[in-house]
């Protein structure tokens, strides 16, 4: 397969933005951190090597969106938690502050409700599950997220006001551009 490049090893002030997602979440109050990986899993592993979290690689990546949420989620299960934080690795904007903002209201929750962050009333990411609701994430599949599983959900739902970082993701090669950051070197 052809190198290509790689919007997670784009770099911002030096740094490439899988590993500024990995640096935030290892950062926050989180007992335990885990990455899945896919496309390119070996050079995304190396930019976060050294980083105390757990990895785990999902050949099927190509299946969609759900595959990485339920190997993610069969891996931090394994650490017994309350609950389980989902972030995209493509938010350049979260900050460790952003994210035990969450946990704190996750806690305050009783680790009983699901914890949506949200910019000007708009629900974003990252979205942190309670344990209750771990079954119905290992049941997704394709390429569908856990928006379904929120709304669907009779678990009480709090969206948090983070500001920008709740919604600024990088998607497009013009996204990346605009937002600053530098094309993986080749």
């Amino acid at each position: 397969m052809e190198r290509s490049g790689h919007k997670l090893l784009a770099r911002f002030r030096g740094v490439t933005l899988v590993r500024l997602a990995a640096l935030a979440a290892t950062g926050c109050e989180s007992g335990s951190v885990v990455m899945v990986t896919g496309y390119r899993g070996t050079d995304i592993e190396a930019e976060i090597a050294g980083l105390e979290l757990s990895v785990v690689r999902n050949f099927y990546y190509a299946d969609g969106m759900a595959s990485s949420i339920v190997l993610g989620v069969g891996r931090a299960a394994d650490f017994d938690p309350d609950g389980i934080m989902i972030m995209l690795a493509d938010m350049p904007l979260l900050k460790t502050k952003d994210l035990d903002t969450l946990i704190g209201v996750f806690r305050t929750s009783s680790a009983k409700a699901i914890v949506r962050a949200a910019c000007d009333g708009v629900p974003g990411n990252p979205v942190i599950f309670p344990r209750s609701a771990f079954a119905a994430l290992q049941g997704l599949r394709g390429d569908n997220g856990a928006r379904a599983i929120i709304s669907q959900s009779a678990l009480d739902v709090i969206d948090v006001e983070i500001g920008v970082s709740a919604k600024m993701d990088i998607d497009t090669t013009e996204q990346l551009f605009a937002f600053g950051a530098q094309p993986e070197a080749n």
